[in-house]
């Protein structure tokens, strides 16, 4: 478990994001002793319970975020307080045609947007539970 001063900090930057209007959602996840994974070899379905052995990262949480370039997406995980053993990949939403389903008023039309970025927390296996 994080400590307090940690957990306070990621708050006020949660509350930054959702201040600015930036924020979609955002999770924490469970460590993957809890998880399971189903897997596809030879085109059949296998579950494998956690934890995971051959994970070396796991993805702790992400942040949804709708800003207007990647630069923009960059600059909010450079704010972001994590811990020396944290990383955060930046990718983007694919979506059918980069049509934003928010209307631009008035007609009801759909806008073009640069699509929402996805901000992902990960952090090396020995420090999420």
């Amino acid at each position: 478990m994080p400590a307090a001063d940690a957990v306070a900090a990621m708050m006020k930057y949660n509350e930054a994001l959702k201040d600015a209007g930036v924020l979609i959602t955002l999770d924490g996840l469970h460590p993957p002793s809890m998880g399971a994974r189903v897997s596809f070899a030879g085109g059949k379905p296998m579950v494998t319970d956690g934890p995971f052995a051959e994970a070396k990262e796991v993805l702790g949480g992400y942040w949804m975020i709708e800003v207007k370039s990647r630069e923009e997406a960059i600059a909010w995980a450079m704010r972001c307080p994590g811990s020396d053993n944290e990383i955060i990949e930046i990718r983007q939403v694919q979506e059918n045609g980069r049509l934003s389903r928010r209307h631009s008023g008035g007609g009801g039309r759909l806008r073009r947007t640069a699509g929402p970025q996805e901000l992902i927390r990960t952090a090396t296996k020995g420090d999420i539970g």
